[in-house]
């Protein structure tokens, strides 16, 4: 029973949870600030060890539902964050958005490649300023990405399919300018 219980804690371990969210409207834009909790399998780390380059992506949109036609999107948005080990010289490197950096350990590169600071995500004219809209945020491993023979093992495997639960919340082009949660 102590095993399973052991079992089960490591499972619920892996994957990707939102830790902070802050949506700002600054000017004329709505700026994205968020913190996710990556916590990859043993069979992901040691891939990433073996030299295979993750992926992932973070998707953001903006939803008004409609009862006549599909739901109106004026923002939509996605940023792709790639990891990956150098045997050389033993760091692992972080690139998103044309900046990259290093770490040392790969706890630290999972921070780097979950953090989000001022990504600009909507533009308030987009929107109609008597209109409610729905936000959603995830962030996923984007397996598609990956080498062949690896997709077909991540199509097999449940510990490569590594995706947060989408937050959603609410937003008025009109409300206040800062949405936290």
């Amino acid at each position: 029973l102590m095993a399973m219980s052991v079992f089960s804690t490591a499972i619920n371990a892996e994957g990707i949870k939102i830790k902070s969210f802050e949506l700002e409207r600054v000017d004329n834009d709505w700026l994205l600030n968020a913190s996710f909790q990556i916590e990859l399998s043993p069979g992901l780390e040691d891939a990433v060890q073996k030299g295979v380059v993750l992926y992932f992506q973070t998707e953001f949109d903006l939803s008004r539902s409609r009862w006549y036609w599909f739901d109106e999107k004026p923002a939509v948005a996605q940023r792709q964050t790639r990891l990956s080990y150098q045997p050389l010289t033993q760091q692992y490197r972080i690139a998103s958005d044309g900046l990259t950096f290093s770490a040392r350990t790969l706890a630290e590169a999972l921070q780097g490649a979950g953090s989000i600071g001022g990504w600009r995500v909507a533009d308030n004219s987009q929107l109609d300023p008597s209109k409610l809209y729905i936000g959603s945020l995830r962030m996923t491993l984007d397996l598609s990405k990956l080498p062949k023979p690896f997709q077909v093992n991540a199509l097999n495997n449940r510990d490569w399919s590594v995706s947060s639960d989408w937050l959603r919340f609410p937003l008025s082009p009109t409300g206040p300018s800062l949405i936290k949660r």
